[in-house]
């Protein structure tokens, strides 16, 4: 085992020395050991509880006849660190995770991994370690909160984001947000809607790492706390039979969980997340397979912010397992995949059953037609942008507009608060981009303004930055190449006639090749007077169409 290196022969005495400080006695030592790398903090609803969920884990383990050892990794909350210089460092931190993670479980010769990861980044971050490593590992997430209520109707945070901008359009008192505040957010747990947190816990099902309930048993339920106890018992299988990370991060796995994420209308980060995950599992993975993948695929399930259903629904309606039912039926479904369950994924789909079908969609009554998630290209995005399909006005699905040209999400912001956005318009936020920001930030802000303010069937926001899963509407992100790395998004004027066409897939700007290698001889190069980490992270970041990497 690879706790032989601090437990076995004379050499080891002072490893054992140390071990027995930690409380180690005689009959544990020689045991396995497996390290629990928990995201545990005071500053995300949807981690405030993991140590819970950490003691179910150890308790699992121990039965099993393992030794548990908890480590920490950052965290932050992309909510709380919106529409200001915190949301720079929110993709960022994905890998800190990973890395953080790489050197602790490298330094410490454990047997096995326990992930516990729940929101936005710690998720992928946590999966691309898990890849690197390539120890025998599972994952079991912190669950989703329940949504909240309000004035009779079930809301989530995306709500309160849009109630902004009706605040700002006159169309709602800053009393009712007030209300509105205090109720959305009711329990601990990733944010309740299809958001990047749970688009990611659902797919880390999908791709095999974690077992069945993980992706929408809600956070507060005891049912949690038993999958946790269980992923403990199973970490000590899945060590026997030595399956590791690497023997389930395979082609045909990334496949079924992009599958899913189109059916399920899954956020528009996963773009980014998945091909990172697949780059250090060394799997192929590009935008060019996601928009394959799409238009085979319908979107089969309508959660918010789009729709009005929330993860408890689809937990109640069958979970993910029964999204993989559905794509066993249409015999898209790479059955013979493997799962941390010991089972396949075309096992599991077919014990599964679908318990609501207005929440999962029969193939026959697809609520969109291809998947949730769509790639465009054109002289605007050479290399790709995103948009959450599934989640765009009909109205706004084939668009041509004036472009308004802001070159940070502050002025644009001002911009639409200051009602300087008219209908039609295309608003456009640049030097966003991986190295542009630097960081990507999200523009969760902007996009819910625009909504709140009754403009979502009107104005499209495009940009080399990217979108919170709480975005709906006609907002095309991840423009690639971004505007710092010379993009054609850096040669847009104010006035430029954008068009905008998500059932054929393009995005362009009515300007010549010639125009445009005017414009760009003329092109200044972006200083994004990024210090520190964000400094280090430009230098080093790939494209958006790549996953948004660190390559040294």
């Amino acid at each position: 085992m690879r706790s032989d290196n601090f437990s076995k022969g004379v050499a080891r005495a002072p490893h054992r020395s140390l071990l027995k400080a930690l409380g180690f006695v005689n009959e544990e030592i020689g045991k396995p050991v497996i390290g629990i790398a928990n995201s545990f903090n005071e500053i995300i609803p949807g981690h405030m509880h993991l140590r819970n969920l950490v003691q179910a884990v150890k308790d699992g383990i121990r039965e099993a006849g393992g030794i548990p050892m908890e480590f920490n990794t950052i965290g932050i909350c992309d909510g709380t660190a919106m529409n200001h210089i915190g949301m720079k460092y929110s993709l960022v931190t994905r890998q800190i995770v990973a890395d953080s993670i790489e050197a602790t479980a490298m330094a410490t010769p454990f047997d096995g991994l326990v992930f516990i990861p729940n929101c936005d980044k710690i998720v992928p971050g946590m999966l691309m370690a898990a890849a690197r490593l390539n120890i025998p590992s599972i994952f079991v997430s912190g669950g989703a909160m329940l949504a909240g209520k309000h004035k009779g109707k079930r809301v989530g945070l995306s709500d309160v984001f849009e109630a902004v901008g009706k605040v700002e359009a006159g169309l709602m008192s800053e009393d009712e947000l007030a209300q509105l505040e205090d109720t959305a957010c009711p329990t601990c747990g990733s944010c309740s809607g299809m958001y990047t947190a749970n688009t990611m816990n659902c797919l880390t099902e999908a791709l095999g790492m974690a077992l069945p309930g993980n992706g929408t048993i809600p956070a507060v339920y005891s049912e949690r706390l038993r999958l946790a106890k269980r992923a403990g018992l199973q970490i000590m299988e899945v060590l026997k039979a030595d399956l590791r990370p690497r023997d389930i991060l395979t082609r045909e796995a990334f496949e079924n969980a992009v599958a899913v994420d189109m059916v399920l209308g899954g956020s528009s980060n996963t773009a980014l997340h998945l091909p990172a995950v697949a780059y250090e599992a060394e799997v192929p993975l590009s935008l060019a397979d996601f928009d394959t993948i799409a238009q085979t695929t319908p979107q089969l399930a309508k959660l918010s912010p789009s729709g009005s259903y929330f993860i408890e629904d689809l937990y109640a309606a069958g979970g993910i397992t029964a999204v993989l039912h559905r794509l066993q039926e249409a015999k898209k479904l790479h059955e013979e995949a493997k799962t941390v369950a010991l089972v396949s994924q075309g096992e599991l789909a077919q014990v599964a059953k679908v318990l609501d079908e207005d929440v999962i969609h029969p193939w026959t009554e697809p609520v969109y037609p291809t998947g949730g998630i769509a790639v465009l290209t054109g002289n605007l995005a050479p290399d790709g942008s995103v948009v959450k399909a599934g989640a765009v006005d009909p109205e706004m699905l084939v668009h041509s507009g004036s472009a308004r040209v802001f070159n940070s999400e502050e002025e644009a912001c001002a911009a639409i608060t200051g009602h300087q956005i008219k209908k039609g318009d295309v608003v456009v936020i640049r030097y966003a981009g991986p190295k542009g920001g630097p960081g990507m930030p999200e523009m969760l802000t902007p996009t819910s303004t625009i909504t709140g303010m009754g403009l979502g069937k009107d104005v499209a926001l495009i940009t080399d930055g990217r979108f919170s899963g709480a975005t709906r509407g006609a907002s095309i992100g991840h423009i690639s190449p971004e505007a710092a790395a010379g993009g054609p998004i850096a040669l847009l004027e104010e006035g430029d006639i954008i068009d905008i066409d998500i059932p054929n897939r393009k995005l362009a700007v009515r300007l010549s090749e010639e125009t445009l290698s005017a414009r760009k001889a003329k092109l200044v190069p972006h200083d994004s007077g990024a210090k520190g980490y964000l400094k280090k992270y430009a230098t080093h970041v790939s494209s958006a169409a790549e996953g948004a990497v660190e390559k040294y």
